[in-house]
């Protein structure tokens, strides 16, 4: 059961509450929303694996979350142990979308810079539509032409992520509802480019310890940190759930700022390692 703690109390939400709470307002420019799950402590994995911090109340957020984007946009990383293979959003997911005008499944994309993906990954042989693949124009030749069988392949920036880029392509083809489920990496590099509109943050009651990464991973701190407004606060048992919008034109992190980083070395795209 979720209940809802701010901006006013709501017991037990439904499905259609929780999208409604979670819905962005349908606007010309595309909005880059980003889904995490946090220990206490600040771990974003436990046992190596972000669904350890989860309960079933974070899973049934994230697949709603899911059946309102445009395309889904993770880290190679990501792909590679979480998996995401099969139907991501369910019967009832498919059937919303449809009666709410949309194509019956989200995209996909995976971000990478060295295109070390294994083409033979689940993620790309047990999806139902064609997925996409997002690197720079200095990545492997011979990984791209092996994953231009699979996928299409998108380059976005010479040597490092141009995220700028990578949002006016995916508007170009039709992707304005942006939404990532991470990894660290490539949630930092958006945050140098001042590209991040929303943050849902799942909080678990966990204190994880060690040496985890955090759900953020970039080259250079922020030097003009951007402010976000906490939209709502939910609730199921000890977990919280929050999400916090953007205030855009002030705090926001400037771009150029952002694209000066240290040599590119393997994955590292836009001043921030490339999403593994």
């Amino acid at each position: 059961m979720i209940d809802r703690l701010l901006p006013s109390p709501v017991t037990a939400a439904t499905d259609t509450q929780l999208l409604n709470w979670y819905t962005h307002p349908v606007t010309a420019d595309p909005h880059v929303s980003f889904n995490f799950v946090s220990s206490l402590d600040g771990a974003a994995t436990l046992n190596g694996r972000s669904g350890g911090l989860g309960n079933a109340a974070d899973r049934r957020i994230m697949v709603l979350l899911r059946r309102t984007a445009d395309i889904l946009l993770l880290g190679a990383g990501t792909v590679r142990t979480e998996g995401y293979s099969g139907d991501l959003i369910g019967a009832d997911g498919v059937q919303w979308r449809q009666d709410n005008g949309k194509n019956d499944r989200p995209s996909l994309a995976v971000v990478s810079g060295s295109l070390r993906i294994d083409p033979d990954l689940p993620f790309f042989t047990s999806t139902p539509q064609r997925p996409m693949v997002i690197t720079t124009a200095e990545a492997s030749r011979v990984r791209r032409r092996s994953l231009e069988k699979v996928a299409d392949v998108i380059t976005c920036g010479q040597r490092r992520l141009d995220v700028d880029l990578l949002v006016r392509e995916l508007k170009r083809r039709g992707h304005s509802r942006i939404h990532s489920e991470g990894g660290p990496h490539l949630f930092g590099t958006f945050q140098q480019a001042g590209r991040v509109d929303e943050l849902c943050l799942s909080v678990s009651p966990v204190l994880a310890g060690g040496s985890g990464t955090r759900i953020a991973v970039s080259s250079q701190e922020n030097s003009d940190p951007r402010r976000m407004h906490l939209q709502h606060v939910l609730r199921c048992g000890d977990m919280l759930f929050l999400r916090y919008l953007a205030h855009h034109g002030s705090g926001t992190t400037n771009s150029a700022h952002a694209k000066e980083s240290a040599q590119d070395k393997g994955d590292e795209l836009h001043g921030a390692q490339a999403p593994e």
